[in-house]
């Protein structure tokens, strides 16, 4: 019997043969993430292990990006903290505010990430990386200082979903649409502690921005890891990075699979998950009408600079509504600099929108963009829980880069075709 790509990394991680769903596995860890938020309660919990270095400090990556810059004292003291502990512990992966970015962007970017890795972080869109081809998933910082402890991962064997996606959007729908189309399908809970495995000719068309945002939201639909066969494009990608090659695993023919759903995306529309689960889908152009106080470009899940590229080109010439506020914030700080060669900065300062520096910040309600009671915004980030963004009275609508742009331009939820 064959076996899918998440069960032949995790056999080989763990150097056995063959691994089946529910069997556990020790694997070793490749990657190991841990940010400012994060990090200091798994240092507390190293510290409790008795161990005084880790295993191995070429395999961690300490990130500074929920609350920087840091927005008060407390947010000072848990980047401190990080900051300490790579210095104690020799870690040469720590990324620095203005050296830094949104963390399930910037791994990618730095090449920390190869097809056939696996990799641990403790926040929850680290699924975001099996894009790569790799597996990824976030654990909890109890078991991330475990992790630094042994090179190692407890993990139980998740069962697979393939999701064979055919077909092409049209020119305003993209990967974020497909995700949350997926999501509205199968619910909130319908891949809980299963893999996603993409695949289908609608796969092999989309970009590697796509590709990180669907994997990215893998997490919302309950799933334990997305992941996506690594190919030319995954390559094309990674060769711009100091990447190691990894390994590429496919699916045999005959692997089992926990369930098989067919997604058609031919001339799909954008989509819009409804306030307050990603599950509650609705075509955009059954929105309007939807006031909104706050538009959001940014975040893990379309921070990236082709996001940037698409907001700025609805944006251009245009004005921000003068009742609205438009954040926009470039994932990482390369991204930043290469958006502002670009000119894409300016176009939005033009129109109205407050650009900031890498962080997420507004995306977890964290600071720069927190929404106060009966607010309502429609944001690029991933998750719209109740109080998610800010107050639990407000409501966020999520979308794709160019729906929010537009969105901002007219002061309620539309079309990207309505305002251009």
């Amino acid at each position: 019997m064959g076996m899918t790509m998440t069960e032949k990394i995790l056999a080989a991680s763990s150097g056995r043969e063959s691994v089946r769903p529910g069997e556990i596995v020790l694997a070793e860890c490749d990657l190991m993430m841990g940010h400012d938020v994060t990090a200091p309660p798994a240092i507390n919990e190293f510290r409790k292990t008795g161990a005084a270095k880790v295993k191995d400090p070429d395999r961690i990556v300490l990130v500074n990006d929920h609350f920087v810059p840091n927005k008060d004292i407390m947010s000072a003291a848990l980047a401190k903290a990080m900051r300490e502990f790579a210095r104690e512990q020799g870690i040469k992966k720590y990324f620095e505010v203005g050296r830094s970015g949104v963390c399930h962007a910037l791994l990618p970017e730095e090449g920390l990430v190869s097809p056939g890795d696996v990799v641990i972080g403790a926040d929850s869109h680290t699924c975001t990386h099996g894009a790569m081809g790799a597996f990824a998933t976030g654990v909890g910082s109890t078991d991330l200082a475990a992790a630094w402890a042994t090179g190692k991962i407890w993990l139980k064997t998740p069962e697979t979903m393939a999701f064979d996606i055919s077909g092409a959007p049209s020119k305003w729908a993209f990967g974020k649409d497909v995700i949350l189309k997926i999501i509205g399908m199968i619910g909130v809970d319908g891949a809980r502690y299963r893999a996603m495995e993409f695949r289908g000719p609608g796969v092999a068309a989309m970009s590697i921005y796509d590709r990180l945002t669907m994997a990215n939201m893998a997490i919302e639909a309950g799933a334990k890891n997305g992941i996506f066969e690594a190919d030319e494009k995954t390559a094309e990608y990674l060769a711009g990075t100091p990447a190691r090659k990894g390994k590429i695993y496919a699916s045999d023919a005959d692997a089992v699979f926990a369930d098989v759903v067919k997604v058609d995306i031919e001339g799909m529309e954008p989509v819009v998950a409804c306030p307050s689960l990603p599950e509650n889908v609705k075509p955009v152009r059954e929105l309007k009408g939807v006031k909104i106080d706050q538009s959001f470009v940014g975040s893990c899940t379309n921070g990236w600079l082709p996001d940037l590229r698409l907001a700025a080109s609805v944006i251009k010439g245009k004005k921000v509504h003068p009742e609205v506020r438009m954040i926009v914030i470039p994932a990482t700080q390369r991204i930043y600099r290469a958006a502002m060669a670009e000119g894409l900065l300016d176009i939005f300062a033009e129109a109205g929108a407050a650009v900031s520096v890498p962080t997420c910040g507004p995306c977890l309600g964290g600071h720069m963009g927190v929404l106060a009671e009966g607010e309502v915004a429609v944001s690029t980030t991933n998750r719209n829980f109740i109080g998610r963004m800010g107050h639990v009275k407000s409501l966020v609508y999520l979308s794709n880069p160019a729906v929010a742009a537009a969105s901002a331009i007219a002061g309620e939820i539309v079309h990207p075709e309505d305002i251009m």
